[in-house]
C-alpha cells in the first residue's frame, strides 16, 4: 500500500481521532444483531493504546438525517466495544462542542472516548469544513479505519485530513492491500460471481475486471437484463430496458476476449416475492409472464459450482436471489460453499453478501470478507476514494 498507516506515524502520548464503521444492525430493541464491525476494529485500537495513546472514535450509525434520534445513539455500541476489548469505553452526549471537547482534553493515554452518532449533525455528510474542524479540534492525528465508508466524501471521512496529519488503520490498510491484490495480480482462473437487482450497480465493476477475469458467472435480479439480451422471455422480472444496449456490448465485448459468461440456465419464480410464495423451479425457456425469477435453480448452482471448482481466485459480490426470504436463498447459500471449498483465494465484496456469509458463520473459511458495500465496489471499479485519497503517502 502506498498510503501511511499507524505503523508509520509517533504515537506515544497523542490524542489519536479514529473514524470507525460502527454502523451495526440493530434489533427493533436496539441491540446488537452483528457486532463483527467492532471485531474488526479492534487490532487498530489495540495497537494504538499499546503506543500509549488517548483513542477517540468517531462513527455513523442508521440515517438519522441530521437530527438526534435516540435510538441511534452510540452508548450500547460503546458498551459492546468496552466488553470485547476489557477497558472501559467512555461516551458523550454529542461528537462536537465545548463539553466534547473538555471531555477530549482530559482523555489519558490508554483511555477510550467514543463520540455520538456523527449524522445525527446534517454537516457530517455535507463535509462542512467548520464541522470537520471543530472534530479535528479534538486530536493530534487523524485514522481512518472505516472502509465501509471511504467512498464518502463527508467530514469525518475526507474534510478532517485537511487539518490533522492522516493515516490508515490495520483494517483500512488490509482492505487495501486484499482487493489491490485481486485487480493487480489474482492468480488465474479467476472467477467474479455477481448478483444483486440491478446491473448498473456492476458495469463499472465488469468493464474494469474484463481484462482480469476468465469466468463470470451472473445471478440475482441482475441476471434478467442479460437474459433479455439473450433474447430469454424473463417474465414479470424487473428489467434495465435503459441498459440493454450497454449490456448487449458489455457480452459482445466479454465473447470477444474469450471471457466464459455463465448465466442461469435454470431460475425459482414466484408470483410474489413473498415469504408465503413457495416458489417454483423452471428452465430460463419456459418462465411463465407472469411470474418473477427470485433465485437461481439447481442446475444454475450446479453448473457456478463448477466453474468454481477450477477457479484459483474468486470474486463475489450480490447474492443469487431474493436471500432474505428463505425458500429464495438456496442459491446464494450454494455458492458461500462453493466459494469455501478447496484451496483458491476467496474475496467477497462487502453488503448484503457479506451478511450472508456472516448468517452462516463462513467468515473464517473466506480469504477476505470485506467490511464495505459500496466502497469494495468502487475500489473494484478502479474509482478513487475520497477517505483514501486524503491519507498521507509514505
Amino acid at each position: 500500500m502506498t498510503k501511511k498507516t499507524i505503523k508509520d506515524i509517533e504515537l506515544k502520548s497523542k490524542k489519536v481521532l479514529v473514524r470507525v464503521d460502527f454502523n451495526l444492525p440493530l434489533d427493533e430493541n436496539g441491540g446488537i444483531l452483528d457486532d463483527s464491525r467492532i471485531k474488526a476494529a479492534l487490532p487498530t485500537i489495540k495497537y494504538l493504546l499499546d503506543q500509549q495513546a488517548a483513542v477517540i472514535l468517531c462513527s455513523h450509525l442508521g440515517r438519522p438525517d441530521g437530527k438526534v434520534v435516540e435510538e441511534l445513539r452510540m452508548a450500547p455500541i460503546a458498551q459492546r466495544l468496552s466488553e470485547l476489548i476489557g477497558k472501559p469505553v467512555q461516551t458523550v452526549k454529542d461528537c462536537v462542542g465545548e463539553e466534547v471537547s473538555r471531555k477530549a482534553r482530559s482523555l489519558a493515554q490508554g483511555q477510550i472516548l467514543m463520540l455520538e452518532n456523527l449524522r445525527f449533525h446534517a454537516e457530517e455528510e455535507e463535509n462542512d469544513p467548520d464541522f470537520a474542524r471543530a472534530l479535528a479540534g479534538l486530536a493530534d492525528i487523524y485514522v481512518d479505519d472505516a472502509f465501509g465508508t471511504a467512498h464518502r466524501a463527508h467530514a469525518s471521512t475526507a474534510g478532517v485530513a485537511r487539518y490533522l496529519p492522516a493515516v490508515a488503520g490495520f483494517l483500512m490498510e488490509k482492505e487495501i492491500n486484499t482487493l489491490g491484490a485481486i485487480l493487480a495480480n489474482p492468480q488465474h482462473p479467476f472467477a467474479a460471481v455477481l448478483g444483486g437487482a440491478k446491473v448498473s450497480d456492476k458495469l463499472g465493476l465488469i468493464a474494469n475486471i474484463l481484462d482480469k477475469v476468465d469466468a463470470l458467472l451472473i445471478g440475482g435480479g441482475m441476471a434478467a437484463t442479460f437474459l433479455k439480451v439473450k433474447g430469454i422471455n424473463t417474465g414479470s422480472s424487473p428489467v434495465e430496458t435503459d441498459k440493454l444496449e450497454l449490456t448487449a456490448s458489455m457480452v459482445k465485448e466479454i465473447e470477444k476476449k474469450n471471457i466464459t459468461l455463465l448465466l442461469p440456465v435454470d431460475v425459482i419464480v414466484a408470483s410474489a416475492i413473498e415469504k408465503t410464495d413457495k416458489g417454483s423451479g423452471v428452465s430460463i425457456d419456459a418462465i411463465p409472464a407472469d411470474k418473477h425469477i427470485a433465485d437461481i435453480g439447481p442446475a444454475t448452482a450446479a453448473l457456478f459450482t463448477g466453474e468454481l471448482e477450477k477457479a484459483r481466485t474468486v470474486f463475489w459480490n450480490g447474492p443469487m436471489g431474493v436471500f432474505e426470504i428463505p425458500q429464495f436463498s438456496n442459491g446464494t447459500k450454494q455458492m458461500v460453499n462453493a466459494m469455501a471449498a478447496g484451496n483458491k483465494v476467496t474475496v467477497v465484496g462487502g453488503g448484503s453478501t457479506a451478511e450472508i456469509v456472516g448468517e452462516m458463520g463462513m467468515v473464517t473459511s473466506m480469504t477476505h470478507v470485506s467490511t464495505g458495500g459500496g466502497a469494495s465496489l468502487k475500489f473494484m471499479e478502479g474509482k478513487t476514494l475520497p477517505g483514501v485519497d486524503v491519507l498521507l503517502d509514505k
